[in-house]
């Protein structure tokens, strides 16, 4: 037999070439362009080195530390997909700081050291843009949206001022919570980056339009407004004045381009505030929507939407996906997205039509003073939920603490079903209040499996009156303020959410000083909004209540647009006193579904807790957060998961094929991509929720 360097050279040009033409030689390098992998949002590779037979053969290539991880505190986070272009990795540290690597080696080429460095967010990636002459990445940080040059991380100095715009100019709003930040990339058409943003959840906010953006000037070129205005369409969903007042209905979750068609989807979250809405009677177009946009000009083509009237706080989660799938014999190009209740929408690209039936079912409704709930809302026949939508007594875990009090405590609880209006008595949200899915979203492969994770983890929250501050002079208290701004995060108490999310503010005078919180308060971080609305003696007050000087002192309250009289009574996910989720396993999850039949696959749970496992107790997964990633090699990879492993499953079965424990939770969807021929994949590491360490290692993974 010839050896192939002989083989060749007695084959000639021609015999080159048709072997070729058999078995394609693999790609130098191929890259991780875009957010979740591309336009479609699929976190989808065509690399096959890596397979089903040699995944257990990974190992660490190279480990990189971004800095700015709080290994106090643990506050910091990393939420990072990271996008790789022609062998350099762009990626966003602990620290809220862009940087670039040699994808092959983790070797740091530039990181920003922007001027503010006591601000930190928690971004989930980089845009970037070439004309094959300039290429530009565009970071978001706080308000402002930067442009810098892709070689040397330097600001872009003829884009916006100094190589910035300000995401803040255009919504502004006297007497709004001017809270803005970008957390998700926009996407590119041509040369416009469209943006959306991520504003106050409560009222009165600003509102959630999506703008698109000249990528060399930073000139604002179209406007969509998603709570209409007089003469736009939808206008007549909201009270005559509502475009003055209601805020959000915005695109935090980020979104999918068609280039072809020359169309952006658009997914939005709910109106502000999220659990009362008394104030904006109507369907709320176009609020929990799928917008089909045209990318060029920003005119609606459609619209889809998802919850009417929502007062459950019931975003679309994730980005929508892009795919085609075979009905009846014939190709259809479609759009999906998820709902937090564990739904999935499946709507024809073109029309917006759902291509499986959806049902308008009566749900309960409000029995709060002013609230008028929709009286129906859309439920999807197929795919069938991938989280379970009841939760009752009987579904209290078999091995809680404390599980008869836990039964009676349910049982004087609004439960059992989805849709349940607020009370001034407990509702409980199942699953939770951020999901089912969350801003993790699914990925999809070549042949229209889509694979999604989602929790079930009950969340219990009420209405209670808010202080009735009708006048601009009228006085409030530093408790008052902390009621109304803090309390539903951080506990009535100041107690702060069992699972970390939301730290404890009792002991705030032994962690912070004084300076740290009023900073804090003027600039937030991560998960928190700036407070930019209170005024300079509301904050005063409120950091003198935290700190408990000055109890009892009254100062003048801002002028405020919209007077909701409720406030919820926070975000209260339920465990049990040894700290696991009450409900029955699974908490975690990991879902495949056929999308051409919407029948499910397979489901398996997404990490475990290794003291259960050691009982006896099979693997119950836990809460996670952060997506998969899907190869034509038939793996699946994943981290997300409470437990800090990182797991590579075969997409056909679910079967865990490979796992390694990582040195912070991976709580973000891996990249993958190639460099001079070599398969790898990254994930980064960051933690910091539901009371897990901080890190900043962005971990690298090959063949050996």
């Amino acid at each position: 037999m010839l050896r192939p360097a002989l083989l060749i050279a007695s084959l000639g040009t021609l015999g080159v070439l048709g072997l070729m033409a058999i078995r394609p030689l693999p790609p130098k390098n191929t890259d991780w362009a875009e957010y979740n992998g591309g336009p479609d949002r699929n976190h989808f590779s065509a690399l096959t080195q890596i397979d089903t037979s040699n995944v257990k053969r990974l190992r660490v290539a190279w480990e990189y530390a971004s800095g700015g991880a709080d290994t106090v505190r643990h506050s910091t986070q990393m939420q990072c997909n990271p996008i790789i272009i022609q062998g350099v990795l762009y990626g966003v540290s602990a620290g809220s700081q862009a940087f670039a690597l040699d994808a092959a080696t983790g070797r740091e080429l530039w990181k920003t050291k922007l001027t503010d460095d006591t601000f930190s967010m928690n971004s989930r990636g980089l845009t970037h843009w070439t004309d094959g002459q300039q290429s530009r990445i565009f970071f978001a940080y706080g308000a402002f949206l930067y442009a810098l040059d892709a070689r040397t991380g330097k600001p872009v100095g003829t884009f916006g001022q100094g190589g910035k715009i300000n995401l803040k100019d255009g919504l502004e709003r006297p007497g709004a919570d001017d809270y803005v930040i970008s957390n998700t990339p926009g996407v590119i058409f041509k040369d416009l980056l469209i943006m959306g943003t991520r504003v106050s959840e409560s009222a009165p906010a600003l509102p959630g339009d999506i703008r698109a953006y000249d990528v060399r000037t930073g000139r604002i070129v179209w406007t969509f407004h998603t709570v209409p205005r007089p003469g736009e369409y939808g206008y007549d969903t909201w009270p005559q004045e509502g475009y003055l007042n209601v805020g959000a209905a915005n695109n935090w979750m980020g979104m999918a381009i068609d280039r072809p068609r020359g169309v952006v989807y658009v997914p939005t979250g709910s109106a502000a505030f999220d659990f009362y809405g008394g104030n904006r009677p109507g369907a709320n177009l176009f609020a929990n929507c799928l917008l089909a946009l045209d990318a060029a000009t920003g005119q609606r083509r459609w619209h889809y939407q998802t919850v009417h009237h929502d007062i459950w706080d019931r975003d679309i989660p994730a980005p929508p996906n892009l795919f085609t799938i075979t009905q009846n014999g014939k190709k259809r190009d479609v759009v999906s997205v998820l709902s937090k209740q564990g739904f999935l929408f499946v709507l024809d690209r073109d029309t917006g039509k759902p291509v499986f039936p959806v049902e308008e079912r009566p749900f309960p409704a409000s029995d709060m003073p002013g609230e008028q709930t929709w009286p129906t809302q859309p439920i999807p026949l197929l795919p069938k939920p991938f989280t379970r939508q009841s939760f009752t007594a009987q579904d209290v875990n078999s091995f809680a603490a404390d599980r008869e009090q836990i039964m009676a405590e349910v049982r004087q609880a609004r439960t059992g079903g989805p849709f349940i209006p607020l009370s001034t008595t407990r509702t409980i949200f199942y699953p939770g209040t951020d999901g089912g899915p969350q801003w993790g979203g699914a990925a999809v492969d070549e042949n229209s499996v889509l694979y999604v994770p989602a929790k079930e983890n009950p969340v219990y929250t009420s209405l209670a009156e808010r202080p009735t501050l009708t006048e601009a002079t009228a006085s409030v208290t530093g408790n008052q303020l902390y009621q109304t701004h803090c309390g539903a995060c951080h506990g009535a108490n100041r107690e702060g959410s069992h699972d970390g999310t939301y730290p404890s503010l009792q002991d705030v005078a032994a962690r912070r000083n004084e300076a740290s919180v009023q900073e804090l308060l003027a600039k937030g971080q991560g998960m928190m909004p700036a407070f930019t609305h209170l005024k300079d003696e509301e904050r005063r007050a409120l950091v003198d209540f935290l700190f408990g000087k000055n109890t009892s002192a009254k100062t003048s309250k801002s002028a405020s647009l919209t007077q909701v009289p409720y406030k919820n009574t926070g975000y209260n996910r339920w465990y049990d006193r040894l700290g696991y989720p009450i409900s029955t396993p699974p908490w975690g999850t990991l879902t495949a579904i056929d999308m051409h039949t919407g029948e499910h696959r397979w489901q398996v749970p997404l990490g475990e807790y290794p003291e259960l496992t050691a009982r006896g107790i099979p693997p119950t997964g836990t809460d996670n957060y952060g997506g998969a990633v899907v190869t034509k090699g038939g793996v699946l990879f994943i981290a997300a998961s409470l437990d800090a492993q990182f797991r590579a499953l075969n997409r056909r079965t679910g079967q865990v094929l490979w796992q390694v424990p990582l040195p912070a939770p991976g709580y973000a969807t891996p990249s993958t991509y190639a460099v001079n021929g070599k398969q790898y994949v990254v994930i980064a590491c960051g933690g910091g929720k539901l009371k897990s360490k901080s890190g900043d290692r962005y971990v690298a993974f090959a063949l050996e």
